[in-house]
C-alpha cells in the first residue's frame, strides 16, 4: 500500500489544512515511508505468541493501608503567610 499525493490532498483538505507544492511531496514521501517501516511488521513471527492486553505485566502496586501519625495544625500552618487559627487563608478566586 502506498500513499499517492492525491491521498495527502484528500487528508489536507478534510482537515482543512493548506500545503505547499513541496510540503505534499514531503508528506507524501514521509508516509510512504511510514508505512513501509510498519509492514515490516508483518515480517514476524507471531505464531506462538500470546496476545496481551497491556505490553507490561504489572502487579498491584498499592500499598496497604496504615494509620500513620500525622503533623500537628500549628505545625502545618507555621510557614503560611496568611492564616487563621485552623485553616489556611488563601485570595479570593471566584467572582460574584
Amino acid at each position: 500500500m502506498s500513499v499517492t499525493r492525491k491521498d495527502v490532498e484528500y487528508i489536507a483538505s478534510l482537515s482543512k489544512l493548506k500545503f505547499e507544492e513541496n510540503e505534499l511531496d514531503n508528506f507524501t514521501h514521509q508516509l510512504n515511508d511510514i508505512l513501509a517501516y510498519v509492514e515490516k511488521l508483518n515480517e514476524l513471527d507471531t505464531e506462538n505468541v500470546e496476545p496481551l492486553s497491556h505490553p507490561v505485566e504489572n502487579e498491584n502496586v498499592f500499598r496497604e493501608d496504615e494509620l500513620k501519625p500525622s503533623i500537628s495544625t500549628e505545625e502545618a500552618l507555621k510557614n503560611s503567610p496568611s492564616k487563621t487559627e485552623e485553616f489556611f487563608r488563601v485570595p479570593k478566586v471566584i467572582n460574584q
